[in-house]
């Protein structure tokens, strides 16, 4: 495929804005090359500036569940675009998505809405500071939950004292105060709320994790860290940015069998649209200001045309439950696929998958955590995804992101990319 006009845009977006790209994972930083730069899409189609069709399996990173412009999505942001993109004054629409999303999740009676899952996780844990009266929180090395200055941590000196920035621009005075755990490793949180008795608010985790692949919790691991949260009294927060309203209506709370207590929402609640949300009981959410004293505000959110896209979203999902049986088997199906192409070629390989998010890794070892994920062959990814590309296939460009599948996706095209993996080893 040919990819001039993309290369000439990116060059050109060099000159105005940082490394041409407004967020780094488009740069193609891991795969190398110039990223692709998209025209239009429909459904599970991408056609970029160069008139390439690429088969679309980012979904715009997740929220596109049903396929790109879809129509009672689109209709409902063109209906209300015609009377006014944005007010700063409440809506009524509001107070609809928030009643739907209440009465689709477990374990929530009110929920606040932001206009990112940046600021959907950093909001969470200054809730739960402020309701536990306690500074740290623990979070899992590979979870990622956006850019706040208190995620931007890595391992420090002492695996039981705490992190460093792993960001120039963080400091240590915030680094101090989140502690760094392995996921699926229990006995890493267990000695650091052993070391920190007390002083722990929160513990945040992807409960599927979607930031180094699709990585799966074990049972045994995510049923100790609700217990272990429920005896010290602990804050359990999880980050449902990508799981929520993908992996079932009442997503990964209703997926695992696990309650948390507070949940933070991105992706498929706005749409498509820039938005976020965080929810959790009414005796965790009133200590929220106005009604108590947790400040937390933002002047466009709740806006009403990402309002409007999430609640024609969710109602479809809502009344259409099928869908997610539809995405997980499509899942499974490309899944079998790559399994059955892989095997035959001389190259270790792990496939992780999880209803409708998958993620190969070029490794021998299986992928449970962050340290087994990082074992990949980059060399080899880089390979993959190059040659799929050609094959007019879009995966992430790196190795360390799930995709996620929408369900415009036929099996016509499910079979073409199996088919694709077939000529790039």
């Amino acid at each position: 495929m040919i990819y001039k006009r993309s290369s000439a845009l990116f060059n050109d977006a060099k000159k105005y804005i940082p490394g041409g790209v407004n967020s780094p994972v488009r740069a193609f930083k891991a795969v190398g090359g110039d990223p692709i730069f998209v025209k239009e899409a429909k459904g599970a189609y991408l056609y970029d500036e160069d008139g390439n069709k690429l088969i679309d399996y980012i979904a715009s990173w997740g929220p596109l569940i049903l396929g790109h412009a879809h129509e009672p999505v689109l209709n409902a942001i063109i209906d209300k675009a015609k009377k006014g993109t944005s007010f700063g004054m409440p809506t009524e629409i509001e107070t609809d998505l928030a009643k739907l999303a209440v009465s689709m999740v477990p374990n929530i009676d009110k929920i606040r809405f932001v206009n990112s899952g940046t600021e959907a996780c950093m909001s969470a844990v200054r809730l739960a500071r402020g309701y536990t009266g306690k500074d740290k929180i623990i979070k899992f090395a590979g979870c990622y939950h956006g850019h706040s200055d208190s995620f931007l941590i890595q391992a420090g000196s002492g695996a039981v004292t705490f992190g460093s920035p792993n960001s120039p621009g963080v400091t240590q005075g915030t680094a101090k105060d989140t502690l760094l755990a392995n996921y699926n490793d229990l006995a890493s949180v267990k000695a650091l709320t052993n070391a920190n008795a007390g002083e722990i608010a929160a513990i945040i985790i992807e409960p599927i994790a979607g930031n180094m692949g699709c990585i799966i919790p074990t049972p045994e691991f995510i049923k100790g860290l609700r217990e272990l949260c429920t005896q010290e009294g602990i804050l359990l927060i999880f980050d449902e940015v990508m799981t929520g309203f993908r992996l079932g209506a009442g997503g990964a709370q209703e997926a695992l069998g696990i309650n948390a207590d507070i949940v933070t929402f991105g992706k498929v609640i706005g749409g498509g649209l820039p938005v976020g949300a965080f929810a959790a009981r009414n005796e965790i959410m009133s200590y929220l200001a106005p009604e108590g004293p947790v400040y937390q505000a933002g002047t466009l959110s709740g806006n009403p045309l990402a309002m409007s896209a999430g609640l024609a979203m969710l109602t479809e999902l809502n009344t259409k439950p099928q869908v997610f049986k539809s995405l997980a088997e499509k899942t499974e199906y490309l899944h079998k696929g790559f399994d059955a192409v892989l095997k035959t070629k001389n190259i270790p390989y792990q496939i992780n998958r999880y209803g409708s998010m998958i993620s190969v890794h070029f490794t021998d070892t299986p992928v449970v955590d962050f340290a087994s994920s990082a074992k990949g062959n980059n060399d080899t990814f880089k390979k993959y995804f190059h040659g799929m590309l050609e094959q007019g296939i879009y995966l992430p460009p790196s190795a360390f992101e799930s995709y996620f599948l929408n369900d415009a996706l036929s099996y016509d095209d499910l079979d073409k990319t199996i088919n694709a993996l077939k000529k790039v080893f």
